[in-house]
C-alpha cells in the first residue's frame, strides 16, 4: 500500500472471495477506484466568459437597445450564467459526490451570510445583481486553476476564492445609479453626503421670516409656481440668454448644501421653495433666493429610501393662491403658509387610496385648480387620482387611473375642453378637473415605469412618452361634446425618455433618448438627429431665442440651439457635482439648480429681457 497513489483506494493482489476463488478485484477488473478526476472545464470556461462579456457590456446595451425585454435579459443574464455554473458543477464537472455537496453547501451558506452582512443599499438586488456574479466567478476560476488536483483541498481553495469575491460587497455600499445603470460604490464606512451635510447644518446661515403686504402678493403671483413651471411643460418665454460664457461667464451667487431628494423649486419673489430629507425627517424647505440662507422649514417624521434613487420625496412643491402644497414620498400631502412654514392642514394619500407607496416612492407634485388639489396615487378601482378641497384639505373626489405613475396630474386645454392629463403605467386618463368624472382615456400599457409629462401640442394632440421599448406616441383626441375619442397617430422607438421630460418647439420633439439628446419631427415621428451624450438629464426651452439649456446628469449645463438640422452646442459651464435629475429653473436672469446634495444659483448673462 505504500506505493499506491495517494488519491486512489487499491486493493490487495491477493485478495479473495469467500469461497476460496479468484481474487475479487479480477471479477470486477478493476484494478484500482479513483476517488476524484480531472474536472471537465471547458462548461465553465464559456460560462465565465459569457457572465463577464453580459456585464461589461450592460452600459453599451443600454444606450443602444429600444427593447425592454433585451435590456431585462442583459440585467438577468449574469444571473443566469451563474446558475448554469451551479448546475454545469452538479451534474456535468466529474467532481466527486463529496466535492459537489461542500461546494454547493458552502457557496449556500457563504451567499446568505453575504446577505445578511450586507449594507442595505447591496441587500437584495444588490446582491443578486454584484455579489453573487462575482462569488460564484471566484469559485469557479478557482476550480478550473485546480481542475487537475486530485484532491478535496480544489473544493476549499475555490471555495476560499467565493469567500473573498463576495465578502467584498460586504465592505461597499451602493452610493449612485446612474441612467445608464452604472454604480458608484463607495466603502460603506465612509459618511454619506447625507452625513456630511447634517453635520454642518448646526453653522447654516438663516434669515427669519418677515410678513409683509408686498410678500403676501408676490407669493399669491410666483414667477415659477412648480413642477416645469405652470403649464408643466418646461418653456420659459421672453428670454434670451448670452450665448458666450467664456466670453459673459455665469456668475455664481451662491451655493449650498442641501438634503437628498428629487425635488425641483417653485420660486416666488426672494422665495425659493423645494422638499429634501434630513435624517429620519421630510422637509419644505424655504431659501432666501438672493443668498442661500434658510428661511424655514417644516418637518414630517417620515423617510423614504430605495437603493437606486436613495433616500427623500421626489415631488416639487406648489404654489397657487398665496399657498404652498406639498407631497412627501411615503405619501403625506400637505397645505403650507408660504409666509412661515406653518401647516394648515395635512393628509395621508397612502391611507386614503388604500396603498403602499410605489417602488420609487410617491412622486406626484400637486396640480391646484377649480378649488381642489389634486394628486396621483395609484389606489384601486377608483381612487387612482385623489382631489382635496383646498381650504379643509377634505376629499372633494376620486378618479381611476392605472396603479403606477411617477407622473403628475396637468391642467391642459386640449381640443378646446379643460381637462387634467394623468400619464400612467396604462396609458393616459382625461378627468374633469371639477368632479374627476373620465372623460375619456388611451390604452398604452408600458411594462416598466412612465414618469414624464404628457406634451400638448397645438390642436388636438399630445405627445406621451415611455421608457425603453415603447418610446414615444403621438395621441389625436376630439371632444364630441360628452368624451374624448382618441386615435394613435404614431408611435416610435426613435425617443425613449424614460425619467427625463422634453420640449416641443416650432413642430420638433427635443428631449432624451434614453441618455442621448435628440430631435423628433413631431408631424412624423422620424428622429432627424440624436448626437447629445449628457446622459440622464433635464431639458428647459426658451422659445424666443430658439434655445434649449439642458443640464446634464453629471451637473453640467449646456446651452444649445433649438434647430432640426443638427446638434448644435453654443456653450457649456460645470454647475454641480454629482448625479443630477432634478429640473432646473430659470427666473429673470437667475438660474436655480439643484440635486440631491448642493444646491446653487447663477447669474446668467441676459440678451433680451423677460416681457414686461
Amino acid at each position: 500500500m505504500s506505493d499506491a497513489q495517494p488519491d486512489e483506494q487499491r486493493l490487495p493482489a491477493d485478495h479473495v472471495d469467500d469461497a476460496g476463488g479468484a481474487p475479487a478485484n479480477s471479477i470486477a477488473q478493476i484494478e484500482s477506484v479513483p476517488a476524484f478526476r480531472a474536472l471537465r472545464i471547458w462548461p465553465a470556461c464559456l460560462l465565465v466568459v459569457i457572465l463577464w462579456t453580459l456585464k461589461l457590456s450592460l452600459q453599451f446595451v443600454a444606450a443602444s437597445t429600444s427593447s425592454f425585454q433585451v435590456l431585462i435579459a442583459w440585467f438577468m443574464g449574469p444571473l443566469v450564467c451563474a446558475g448554469l455554473i451551479l448546475l454545469w458543477w452538479l451534474f456535468f464537472s466529474r467532481a466527486s459526490m463529496k466535492e459537489k455537496a461542500l461546494g454547493i453547501l458552502g457557496l449556500i451558506a457563504i451567499a446568505a451570510i453575504t446577505m445578511q452582512l450586507a449594507d442595505k443599499s447591496m441587500q437584495g438586488a444588490g446582491t443578486m445583481l454584484f455579489a453573487v456574479p462575482w462569488g460564484i466567478s471566484g469559485f469557479t476560476v478557482g476550480l478550473i486553476c485546480l481542475a487537475r488536483r486530485l484532491s478535496m483541498s480544489r473544493a476549499w481553495f475555490s471555495l476560499l476564492a467565493a469567500v473573498v469575491c463576495f465578502g467584498y460587497w460586504d465592505l461597499v455600499r451602493m452610493d449612485e445609479v446612474w441612467g445608464d445603470f452604472r454604480v458608484s460604490h463607495t466603502w460603506r464606512w465612509e459618511p454619506t453626503a447625507e452625513d456630511d451635510f447634517l453635520q454642518g447644518l448646526a453653522s447654516r446661515s438663516q434669515k427669519k421670516p418677515v410678513a409683509t403686504m408686498a410678500a403676501d402678493q408676490v407669493l399669491a403671483n410666483p414667477e415659477w409656481s412648480g413642477f416645469r413651471g405652470p403649464h408643466r411643460n418646461g418653456v420659459q418665454p421672453g428670454l434670451v440668454l448670452g450665448e458666450d460664457w467664456d466670453a459673459q461667464p455665469l456668475k455664481e451667487l451662491w451655493r449650498v448644501r442641501v438634503g437628498p431628494g428629487w425635488s425641483s423649486f417653485c420660486v416666488a419673489g426672494t422665495r425659493l421653495f423645494t422638499q429634501e430629507q434630513r435624517g429620519e425627517d421630510e422637509l419644505v424647505v424655504c431659501y432666501d433666493a438672493n443668498s442661500g440662507a434658510e428661511i424655514w422649514v417644516h418637518e414630517d417624521e417620515s423617510r423614504f429610501w430605495e437603493a437606486m434613487g436613495g433616500a427623500g420625496p421626489r415631488a416639487t412643491p406648489t404654489l397657487a393662491g398665496g399657498n404652498l402644497f406639498a407631497l412627501g414620498a411615503t405619501g403625506i400631502l400637505t397645505r403650507l403658509d408660504p409666509v412661515n412654514g406653518e401647516q394648515v392642514w395635512q393628509q395621508d394619500i397612502g391611507i386614503d387610496a388604500d396603498r403602499k407607496p410605489p417602488t420609487w416612492g410617491f412622486a406626484s407634485s400637486p396640480l391646484v385648480t377649480h378649488g381642489v388639489v389634486i394628486v396621483h396615487a395609484g389606489g384601486p378601482q377608483d381612487k387612482g387620482m385623489l382631489a382635496y378641497d383646498v381650504e379643509t384639505g377634505d376629499p372633494r373626489w376620486t378618479s381611476p387611473s392605472g396603479d403606477d405613475s411617477y407622473s403628475s396630474p396637468q391642467l391642459s386645454t386640449v381640443d378646446g375642453k379643460e381637462c387634467v392629463l394623468m400619464s400612467t403605467n396604462m396609458g393616459i386618463s382625461i378627468v374633469d378637473p371639477t368632479d374627476g368624472k373620465l372623460l375619456g382615456k388611451h390604452d398604452w400599457v408600458h411594462e416598466g415605469y412612465r414618469v414624464v409629462q404628457p406634451l400638448v401640442l397645438e390642436g388636438s394632440s399630445l405627445l406621451l412618452g415611455s421608457g425603453i421599448g415603447s418610446g414615444t406616441q403621438r395621441i389625436d383626441l376630439r371632444w364630441d361634446g360628452a368624451q374624448f375619442n382618441t386615435q394613435t397617430g404614431w408611435q416610435s422607438l426613435k425617443m425613449s425618455p424614460d425619467f427625463s421630460d422634453a420640449v416641443v418647439h416650432d413642430g420638433y420633439l427635443y428631449g432624451f433618448d434614453k441618455n442621448i439628446f435628440a430631435c423628433v419631427d413631431i408631424a412624423t415621428g422620424k428622429r432627424k438627429w440624436k448626437r447629445g451624450r449628457y446622459g440622464s438629464g433635464q431639458v428647459l426651452l426658451l422659445p424666443d431665442a430658439d434655445q434649449l439649456l439642458v443640464i446634464s446628469e453629471a451637473g453640467e449645463l449646456v446651452l444649445l440651439r433649438a434647430t432640426p438640422e443638427k446638434l448644435v452646442e453654443l456653450t457649456r459651464h460645470q454647475a454641480l457635482n454629482g448625479r443630477t435629475w432634478n429640473h432646473p429653473v430659470l427666473v429673470g436672469n437667475r438660474l436655480f439648480v439643484r440635486n440631491s446634495e448642493e444646491a446653487a444659483c447663477f447669474e446668467v448673462p441676459i440678451v433680451q429681457p423677460a416681457a414686461g
